[in-house]
């Protein structure tokens, strides 16, 4: 396993300043966002000179990328939005390729209209899973010809809530480049430690030999979210559990402010 981070948690939207922050805090890898190349998140094209800067800051800077973030909401109740959506995740792919970054990462989005990331009742409905799904064949065969993996990451308010939705996508879209992005935090809401510590040990068993990624997120008993070693998840047992299962990934840091991000990686580091 290496050590990344989100390139957002840096402020600037130079991709030099950036990543040469990354690796002041102590960081070998990162997860970057085209916001850190002032562009937006999923912009409607991607200029070569933007894709040559990244290229360059990543050269000068030693930070490799291991993921580069393609979200929009899968599951959006409008299939206008949908379609516009993955219009943009092309080009997100593309850039993706370009840059050798193996890995894009996206959202399976909510039936929340207002924010992909938000709870929607309507998220267990049979047809959120069927738009969400037919999204994922379409990028999935643009990642298929651009030769990249696309990253799903369970989340407790979308469509795909757990390790075990993750992995019955993954058997339906019959793909080796759909993967999974695990974040111990984001497989529950409100648990003990113990309570925490089982749900996402069944988790990495659920998703051995199918995960590109692992999350660095910690959350606080009561639901709110923790910057890594804070909160009730055990970081110690999630590394060896992902140790355990053969994973030799990159371990991303995220939900941190940028004074915290050289004490989590000293913290990070000492268990890998």
């Amino acid at each position: 396993m290496y050590l990344g981070i989100f390139a957002k948690t840096f402020a600037g939207t130079d991709p030099a300043a950036v990543l040469a922050a990354v690796k002041q805090a102590g960081y070998e890898t990162t997860q970057f966002n085209l916001a850190c190349a002032g562009l937006p998140s999923m912009p409607d094209a991607v200029p070569a000179n933007a894709v040559a800067a990244i290229g360059a800051a990543a050269r000068s800077s030693g930070v490799s990328l291991a993921a580069l973030s393609g979200t929009y909401n899968m599951a959006h109740p409008d299939k206008a939005a949908r379609d516009d959506g993955l219009r943009r995740l092309a080009g997100v792919i593309y850039t993706a390729a370009t840059l050798d970054i193996p890995l894009v990462t996206l959202c399976t989005g909510s039936r929340n209209a207002a924010d992909q990331w938000a709870y929607h009742p309507d998220n267990a409905d049979p047809s959120a899973w069927s738009d969400m799904a037919v999204e994922m064949a379409k990028a999935l065969a643009l990642a298929e010809e651009a030769g990249v993996d696309l990253g799903i990451e369970p989340e407790q308010a979308n469509v795909v809530t757990s390790a075990m939705d993750a992995t019955r996508l993954i058997a339906e879209m019959g793909s080796k480049h759909l993967k999974i992005v695990l974040d111990p935090a984001n497989l529950f809401e409100h648990a003990k430690p113990d309570e925490a510590r089982a749900v996402v040990a069944a988790a990495i068993d659920e998703a051995a030999g199918h995960i590109a990624m692992a999350h660095a997120k910690d959350r606080f008993a009561d639901g709110r979210f923790a910057t890594s070693g804070q909160g009730v998840v055990d970081f110690p047992d999630f590394v060896a559990r992902l140790k355990g299962v053969d994973f030799d990934g990159a371990l991303v840091t995220h939900g941190l402010p940028a004074v915290e991000a050289p004490g989590v990686a000293i913290f990070l580091r000492g268990l890998l």
